[in-house]
């Protein structure tokens, strides 16, 4: 027996209506999902409605009412509000995604890439800084608010992750969040990836023009004035600052009139004990010392892994340049003199923070 509409009379069979809504269906405009790079998609009310006398099948879950006309209402968060569904985090990634293949993002002119900085390095970092490493920041509060500043730091670990963990500390303890442009060794830009991916986040070469120019743009430059003598020292020499070379970096500060920030930086030094040198295989290779630690070679890619110390970073008490009187910068004596006066500052953070300390692993 055929079902009767019981509203309007004789009517449809049901096979009959789901046939009439499909028809109707296709006949509205088909609306496309929003897709990077594409216009917003239209709201549910541009969507053409069934006809008034179009029969409604009462499906399950369904509101509708034979012989009504649909709510304009949406079913689906397809229809209306979508990107409300879609996390946050998943949005900001497939923003960034869209800006790289459209090549909509910005550099400045040493390469600088501030999105993928904020966007896939620091994320990553993050992880070693906070799980890992358990970093604790002392002394934010003299970092400068705004303008250039110099902040000279101790290097250590046989592979430089120090530099890394720093980039965070100033990044996330400052109130407004600045990056600190490290001023790396050549080696680091002759690397394949490497050097560009080091560019593409705020590194830059460890040369006078550079620094100076990111000092008189009122950047924050980080700098480790031991350089290789600083990350290859032996297991024996932890803590005892290394030569600081000629002062260069002092005679930047001078010429800009930005502070010096010293940093001292307590847990690097035990994440790769290095307790010997392979000097052929370093030649070879073209690097500055192939390290011998407890793990490494013997346990190949393993023994890369950095044990998980406890670290702390402590930023001193600014030292001023503004106040210089004359050409101080062209003062061989003053310039030397200004260097042994940060380089004992560090050492003396770095001795009271080594006191003050629990243990090597724990807090």
């Amino acid at each position: 027996m055929v079902d009767r509409n019981p509203v309007s009379g004789p009517g449809p069979t049901r096979a009959t209506s789901v046939k009439h809504v499909r028809d109707e269906v296709h006949e509205a405009q088909v609306i496309p999902l929003r897709s990077a790079g594409s216009q917003r998609r239209r709201p549910a009310a541009d969507v053409v409605a069934p006809r008034r006398d179009a029969a409604v099948v009462d499906m399950p879950g369904s509101a509708g009412v034979p012989g009504q006309r649909p709510s304009s209402e949406p079913t689906s968060g397809l229809d209306a509000g979508h990107e409300d569904l879609v996390p946050d985090a998943v949005a900001k990634a497939l923003e960034f995604l869209r800006g790289r293949l459209t090549g909509e993002y910005d550099v400045d002119e040493f390469g600088f890439d501030p999105e993928l900085t904020d966007t896939v390095l620091l994320p990553a970092l993050r992880v070693l800084f906070e799980k890992w490493f358990r970093v604790e920041v002392h002394g934010a509060e003299n970092l400068p608010i705004g303008g250039g500043g110099l902040v000279v730091c101790n290097h250590s670990g046989t592979i430089p992750l120090d530099a890394l963990m720093t980039m965070v500390a100033v990044h996330d303890s400052h109130p407004k969040q600045r990056h600190l442009r490290l001023l790396g060794a050549d080696l680091v830009f002759r690397l394949p990836f490497v050097g560009m991916f080091a560019r593409r986040t705020g590194h830059t070469l460890a040369c006078h023009p550079d620094a100076e120019r990111l000092l008189r743009g009122g950047e924050l430059v980080g700098v480790f004035p031991e350089g290789y003598k600083g990350i290859g020292k032996p297991f024996s020499a932890r803590y005892k600052l290394q030569r600081f070379g000629r002062g260069g970096f002092i005679s930047a500060a001078l010429r800009t009139g930005v502070p010096i920030i010293p940093c001292a930086i307590i847990g690097a030094e035990e994440i790769y004990p290095k307790l010997g040198d392979i000097k052929p295989l370093a030649r070879l290779l073209g690097l500055p010392y192939f390290p011998v630690t407890p793990f490494f070679p013997l346990l190949g890619p393993l023994g890369a892994v950095p044990l998980p110390t406890k670290w702390h970073i402590e930023f001193g008490e600014p030292v001023r340049t503004d106040v210089e009187e004359g050409d101080a910068w062209d003062d061989p004596m003053h310039v030397l003199s200004l260097t042994d006066r940060v380089r004992e500052s560090m050492q003396q953070l770095l001795y009271e923070r080594l006191a003050q300390r629990g243990g090597v692993f724990r807090d």
